[in-house]
């Protein structure tokens, strides 16, 4: 996949921002301003923002002008996100962002190196491209998809490779939440070091 010429991160493919109110995670009720890059060469197929996959078609905007916007909300907490945020230097980003006195939080799948500094890193692993470098060895929060129990294997094999002070949780896909709530909350309670991550920003109805 060819990503545009981003000036080595004082431009980025900016998909969208808004305030919002952080839905799922560790972090969930948190009001936080969200950064969403284009860009993913992950491509998972119950992605819930496929419109962000071809970093083309979101021209790359001047860091100065996101971090304007970011600065004018009342709370202090960046969410970014994507796409996959760490297909970009993001240093020059998370700089002028610390200089406004942010909280960044990473949302991230980990599939390439990281760049950029953060208060919060949430590592979601995917099978389809899994993480690389010392990401599991940082990160604040892994938190796992689960589409079938077949992904249960999947996140006992990251949770080995974070830190022990890792925040752990299971996140059901949102198109099987149904059918695969009840199987996460049996495993949970056999695997009591997870918890449950659910998709509150949905059942609120806000972005």
């Amino acid at each position: 996949m060819k990503f545009p010429i981003l000036e080595d991160g004082a431009l980025l493919p900016l998909v969208e921002s808004f305030y919002t109110i952080q839905g799922e995670g560790f972090n969930t009720g948190r009001a936080a301003f969200f950064i969403r890059l284009g860009g993913c060469d992950v491509g998972c197929s119950w992605c819930d923002a496929k419109e962000t996959w071809n970093p083309a078609l979101h021209p790359p905007v001047d860091i100065r002008d996101i971090v304007t916007q970011a600065s004018s909300f009342s709370a202090k907490s960046i969410v970014l996100t994507g796409g996959e945020p760490l297909n970009y230097p993001l240093d020059k980003l998370c700089d002028l962002l610390k200089k406004e006195g942010m909280e960044i939080f990473l949302e991230t799948s980990g599939s390439s190196n990281l760049s950029g500094t953060f208060d919060w890193i949430c590592l979601s692993p995917k099978k389809k491209k899994p993480p690389v470098g010392n990401i599991h060895q940082v990160a604040s929060e892994l938190k796992v998809i689960i589409e079938s129990e077949e992904d249960f294997e999947w996140a006992e094999f990251n949770r080995k490779r974070v830190t022990p002070e890792c925040h752990l949780y299971l996140q059901p896909e949102w198109s099987k939440s149904h059918s695969m709530l009840p199987v996460i909350v049996e495993f949970i309670k056999s695997n009591p070091v997870w918890r449950i991550s659910l998709q509150t920003h949905k059942f609120m109805n806000i972005p």
